[in-house]
């Protein structure tokens, strides 16, 4: 932990905002160098102007890798492309739409000229493509949407990013990045600089660049995926923190519509995020469900000396608003699995008109408190790999009520039973929070005191062990039979997971469990670490025990 974790910034920590711009123009990559080629993750192509690894030559590439890719798969309707915060955003965005209109492709860009929340950009392309109709969401035939959103999510200021959102409304697949990802490689190679472009002012005025109300078509929908009528009249007050990302003008439009008390906390803009406190390791960092990152805002909302807080609940969302943080009078900020596990257990007692087969959704990395719930509502739970494109295909038919990551992203269906969006959504998480308020009487955190007693507590960490490449190469295509240990903390393992039980997709890694605890092992795939998860229902001491006999599965499993 960083000695000055959770402590607002210093002018040393912030950015110079100029130099990471000019970078992007200024230099130029070498894709003979691995760091400096285009590599999609599970949120698309991240990096940094300063590296060489996010620069004019990426994005030219790489939207051009795009336009290839969607006419390929005969997609010829209007592209959505939004931007966040991040200084690197606005240039790369520029980039594209000088791309896309190059390439005459009709591309809808903010009609405020502003920030667009990854769920606004998803919201967008379903309604383009149906959703909301009788005859639902269209996923085959002629002018089908998708969109681009230029964000590196909750990363440091210094960092920009880039993902493509196929007609389905959310991340795509590994088929469609790996093939975006080489093709994007080949062009930086040779032929970037051939790519047809036109120049930024003249495309925004030209034909192939639509001005779309991103805002307003999001929040005049809300209210049929949120019981906003109840917040309104329970009078919930409500303080919500943008953190200087793109969900900034939404939230008062949607104070003002709905005729909630609601406040802004802090309705300030700046790509170097100087009125951010320190995350765990010292770097600006917009992460809503780090204790030390929500540092302002838990100071908030501490009770004074008469008890009061200024708000009934606090919310925080990502630089591009796919992230949630729930912060509440009596539990302060909530650990994301146990908002989500209120969430899940609230929606579905409260959603009469979604399907009754309608499943809950989780990666294999979330609390299995989520999992004692989803048994006690009797639903069915489906758990996928980690990367929210594994929740894409039933969160578009209807077949998943709710779907969640253990990094506080989630999205859930209308009130009708139909797709909301199909990417992470942090504002109706986060106003899903004062919903449960207005209905229940009961804030979130008090729900989770009630579900502890119910199905016990759990301790849960994240915890990274090194590895070399070769080592994490071999964890990604670990078999069950590597695990040769039959004990885990002191009970029987019960299961040894390579594939995910709800799609039989590989987790890259392994899922060791027992009656009482799991582990997961994950190769990082930035750092030459390996990722632990672990959970107990018998306490810290015995998360300890299982993290550290973790390390020891696998290494045994490893040869090393």
């Amino acid at each position: 932990m960083h000695a000055r974790a959770g402590q607002p910034a210093q002018p040393e920590d912030l950015i110079d905002v100029d130099e990471v711009v000019s970078a992007y123009y200024d230099l130029v990559p070498d894709p003979a160098i691995p760091a400096q080629k285009v590599v999609f993750g599970t949120s698309g192509h991240r990096g940094s102007s300063l590296d060489t690894a996010f620069n004019e030559a990426h994005i030219v590439a790489t939207t051009a890798a795009i336009v290839e890719y969607r006419r390929s798969q005969g997609t010829d309707g209007t592209l959505y492309l939004g931007r966040d915060t991040h200084a690197l955003s606005e240039p790369a965005w520029r980039t594209a739409v000088e791309v896309l209109s190059g390439a005459g492709v009709m591309t809808a860009v903010d009609a405020r000229g502003s920030y667009t929340p990854t769920p606004a950009v998803s919201h967008s392309i379903l309604l383009a493509n149906g959703a909301g109709t009788e005859a639902g969401v269209r996923t085959a035939g002629p002018g089908l949407a998708d969109g681009i959103v230029v964000t590196p999510s909750h990363n440091p200021p210094r960092d920009g990013g880039f993902k493509y959102n196929p007609p389905t409304g959310g991340p795509a697949g590994s088929d469609a990045t790996s093939w975006i990802a080489d093709r994007a490689n080949e062009l930086l190679a040779s032929g970037w600089q051939d790519v047809p472009r036109v120049p930024f002012t003249e495309a925004l005025d030209g034909p192939y660049v639509i001005k779309h109300d991103y805002l307003e078509t999001y929040v005049a929908d809300l209210e049929n995926v949120i019981d906003l009528d109840a917040i309104r009249e329970a009078g919930v007050r409500i303080g919500a923190d943008p953190l200087g990302g793109a969900s900034v003008d939404y939230w008062g439009a949607i104070g003002e519509r709905y005729g909630l008390e609601l406040t802004v906390v802090n309705p300030e803009v700046d790509p170097a995020w100087h009125f951010m406190t320190l995350d765990w390791d010292g770097k600006i960092r917009m992460d809503c469900s780090s204790p030390n990152a929500m540092a302002s805002l838990r100071a908030k909302m501490t009770p004074d000396a008469e008890g009061k807080t200024p708000y009934d609940v606090a919310t925080g969302n990502d630089a591009d608003s796919d992230r949630h943080g729930i912060v509440t009078p009596d539990g302060g900020l909530m650990n994301p699995n146990h908002f989500l596990a209120v969430a899940i257990e609230y929606l579905f007692t409260h959603r009469p008109g979604w399907p009754a087969d309608a499943a809950v959704g989780k990666t294999l990395v979330s609390s299995s408190l989520i999992d004692r719930v989803a048994a006690a509502i009797g639903r069915t739970l489906i758990e996928v790999p980690v990367g929210f494109k594994h929740f894409v295909p039933g969160l578009l038919d209807g077949s998943i009520g709710f779907g969640g990551e253990e990094s506080a992203g989630a999205s859930f269906l209308r009130k009708d039973g139909t797709v909301w969006t199909t990417d992470k959504d942090g504002i109706i998480l986060a106003l899903l929070a004062s919903e449960i308020i207005a209905v229940t009487g009961k804030s979130p955190s008090q729900l989770h005191d009630e579900q502890v007693e119910r199905f016990g507590a759990s301790a849960y960490a994240r915890i990274d062990a090194a590895a070399t490449k070769e080592e994490k190469a071999k964890l990604a295509a670990l078999a069950p039979e590597d695990v040769t240990a039959t004990e885990l903390a002191g009970e029987p393992i019960t299961a040894r997971l390579v594939k995910a039980p709800g799609n039989g997709q590989p987790i890259g890694g392994i899922k060791v469990t027992t009656e009482n605890a799991w582990f997961a092992a994950r190769p990082s795939g930035t750092e030459d670490v390996y990722k632990i998860y672990a959970e107990s229902f018998k306490g810290e001491e015995h998360l300890a025990l299982v993290q550290e006999e973790a390390k020891k599965v696998v290494a045994a499993a490893l040869g090393s």
